[in-house]
């Protein structure tokens, strides 16, 4: 049965320590899928940077081992955080130790399948698994609202190419932010010294990547540098008039809005899709051959 969508803030704290003899995990301590590593704390600090990671901030950690990750996120970054973790000894240690860090409050823990996990409100995921877990939980992830940040620990996501990635003492860590879905038709609309100016647009994407071109009447061009984060978008085209325009904006579901500049300067733009939403590209269940390249990169089969 699937978890309901985790709490951050209703669970109350639990001692685990009962007794004198408290459990201590020992490292490469076997789990459901994985075995007990601990990301080193300068990673742990750099993974929570890159997804600038703050008090308005609500994180999961995916198989949380310890609950360094979480504890961290609640004590350097005041955010709300919780760690879904199927060991119930390590969810012991876990509560302990956000107890002993004094950030119960705001670190909480719970045993459970990262799989069957719901966590919806979460707007950072941190995650330390193996790559044909990550490549597994991908469209899981890709579907959570545009502009989650996702950090991993030394394994990737397969097709889906960090939007940044830094190495530290040979460690690697990793920053996704789920796009928005900016592909299809749409009808654009922007001021043309006292008229309308119009165009239509035709976008295709994979993952965060898009390309595209834009029909002006005759005047058929494909766009300058589209670029795409969360649910930011900017690209530029040079119009009939032979003057270039750069948008920038933003995509709330089927509708864009922003700033247009050009040689007049700046106004405001508009866009509505036309049509239903194509599926992004790569959003649906790992390839097999993405699946074999995870399992080769552990020296699988």
């Amino acid at each position: 049965m699937p978890l309901p969508a985790v709490a951050y803030a209703s669970e109350p704290a639990v001692d685990a320590a009962s007794g004198d003899d408290a459990f201590e995990p020992q490292l490469g301590r076997h789990g459901k899928d994985v075995m007990w590593l601990p990301t080193p704390d300068a990673l742990v600090a750099r993974m929570l940077s890159m997804a600038g990671l703050g008090p308005q901030d609500k994180l999961v950690d995916l198989g949380s081992g310890d609950g360094k990750i979480v504890i961290a996120a609640a004590r350097d970054f005041q955010a709300q955080a919780l760690g879904v973790e199927f060991d119930p000894k390590m969810v012991e240690v876990s509560r302990r130790n956000a107890q002993d860090a004094g950030v119960s409050e705001r670190a909480r823990f719970v045993q459970g399948d990262i799989f069957e996990a719901e966590f919806p409100q979460a707007t950072v995921v941190a995650m330390y698994l193996l790559p044909e877990l990550n490549l597994r939980l991908r469209p899981k992830l890709m579907a959570m609202a545009p502009g989650t940040r996702i950090v991993t620990h030394q394994f990737d996501m397969g097709r889906w190419q960090p939007d940044e990635a830094s190495l530290m003492a040979n460690r690697a860590g990793y920053l996704w932010i789920v796009p928005a879905n900016a592909g299809g038709q749409w009808q654009l609309n922007y001021p043309l010294e006292g008229e309308t100016g119009q165009a239509r647009l035709d976008i295709a994407q994979i993952f965060q990547k898009i390309q595209g071109s834009a029909e002006l009447g005759a005047l058929k061009t494909t766009l300058r540098q589209p670029r795409l984060s969360g649910e930011r978008i900017a690209f530029a085209f040079t119009d009939a008039r032979g003057e270039l325009r750069e948008f920038n904006g933003v995509i709330q579901g089927e509708r864009m809005r922003g700033t247009v500049t050009g040689p007049q300067g700046s106004a405001s733009f508009t866009a509505k899709r036309i049509g239903a939403a194509p599926p992004i590209g790569g959003s649906g269940p790992p390839s097999q051959q993405e699946l074999n390249a995870a399992a080769a990169a552990l020296g699988g089969e």
